[in-house]
């Protein structure tokens, strides 16, 4: 059975969450472009934008093998993330309550 971690992602500080979608849009397309394995491990995104440290966040279920390359494409980019809690797993039911959006692949 695959075991999910919640990545969260987080705005620069000041951004809106209408600027931070659009960073995320232009960042998602890229990594299923660029690397179409590692987004396949993006189980899922939370429904709805959330604030982190006062800033804007948004939360994914990544898939535990692939949390890293995740991680390491967000950096790379320029994007945030809270440290991840790799004893926090989830199972795919867990990730596909009514608070989560199944990405389709």
């Amino acid at each position: 059975m695959t075991d999910y971690l919640c990545l969260t992602l987080v705005a620069n500080a000041g951004e809106t969450e209408s600027a931070f979608k659009s960073r995320l849009t232009t960042f998602w397309t890229h990594l299923l472009r660029t690397a179409p394995d590692t987004y396949e491990a993006v189980f899922a995104e939370a429904k709805e934008f959330d604030t982190t440290t006062g800033c804007v966040s948004r939360a994914y279920m990544v898939e535990v093998d692939a949390a890293e390359a995740v991680t390491a494409a967000l950096s790379a980019s320029g994007i945030a993330t809270l440290p991840l809690d790799r004893d926090d797993t989830y199972s795919k039911y867990e990730a596909s309550s009514s608070e989560w959006f199944q990405i389709p692949h």
